[in-house]
């Protein structure tokens, strides 16, 4: 952990921001590491890798990602989409903080009606509960794709290298079972919350359109992890993808239909705060991040 990332998850660590006839609060559950850049982006050579990176003034030998939690207040319902890492500390020490976010914004677990899980892994699905296996948020319904919640808490047809992403998902979603609602592509889920089907990360893995007035935004849960690397060469492979080449047809897809109706997006791990637009650029994409906005009191 650098100096820098220390100190920023000291700071208040949320961004509140008008949308349509509601609210949108992005809170962090931390910096996320990944380490070696080489070892997580696969299909190209390390050499270009790192070419992008220090082109885009990023360092070469660690990869964080933010975790930007959208907490999205429209049509009457309080809504949660993803859960950040809760008390792993399996990608870092700085994960693992939407709790204490939440509380900086002046904001209580108990508000939370629905959460909408864009797929099982651990730095979604980890914060559901806390180490008791008690509900953070205990009024909250739950939402995600029947295909994720099935094969993350079985685990029978996945790699033995996502055996800790298995056992965390057994235990935040199993024990709760009778409060998952399941979804499926296309779906309108909750009042101005639609469900894209968007595999190969995980099979289950979906995005979502968000509607409130005259806007528009799509949450991209984990349909590219990087700002540069997956946006400028969307080809490439994902080390955590359970399908790469699946995902990266999802991801092309699912960036070109954004791209071309110049839809606002947020990205779960993103740079602070994770919401701009996509555009096309050469073979790929290129991320705008859009300008903060400050709300009067």
């Amino acid at each position: 952990m650098t100096s820098d990332e220390a100190h920023r998850t000291k700071l208040p660590y949320y961004y509140p921001f008008k949308f349509g006839d509601g609210q949108i609060t992005v809170l962090s559950d931390g910096p996320l590491e990944l380490g070696d850049p080489s070892t997580n982006f696969l299909g190209v050579t390390p050499e270009t890798v790192g070419q992008m990176l220090e082109r885009n003034f990023l360092p070469l030998d660690n990869v964080v990602l933010e975790q930007n939690v959208p907490l999205v207040e429209i049509n009457g319902r309080t809504i949660l989409f993803d859960t950040g890492m809760g008390t792993s500390k399996a990608f870092g020490p700085t994960t693992g903080r939407l709790l204490t976010s939440m509380g900086e914004a002046g904001r209580s677990p108990d508000e939370v009606d629905a959460i909408v899980l864009s797929h099982a892994h651990i730095d979604h699905t980890g914060g559901l509960c806390n180490e008791a296996g008690e509900l953070n948020f205990p009024n909250a319904e739950i939402y995600i794709s029947e295909s994720d919640f099935n094969d993350w808490t079985d685990g029978s047809t996945l790699d033995p290298g996502f055996k800790f992403q298995v056992d965390n998902a057994r235990r935040n979603l199993l024990p709760h079972k009778d409060r998952i609602f399941f979804f499926r592509d296309g779906q309108e889920i909750l009042p101005g919350v639609q469900a894209l089907h968007a595999p190969g990360h995980t099979l289950g893995h979906h995005c979502f359109m968000i509607e409130s007035g005259n806007d528009r935004l799509c949450f991209l849960g984990d349909l590219t992890h990087h700002h540069v690397l997956l946006m400028e060469r969307p080809w490439m492979e994902f080390k955590y993808d359970t399908d790469p080449a699946l995902s990266a047809r999802s991801r092309t897809r699912v960036l070109d239909m954004l791209a071309t109706d110049r839809i606002q997006v947020m990205s779960y791990h993103f740079a602070w705060p994770g919401t701009g637009h996509v555009a096309r650029e050469g073979d790929g994409f290129r991320y705008i991040q859009s300008p903060m906005q400050l709300l009067a009191h």
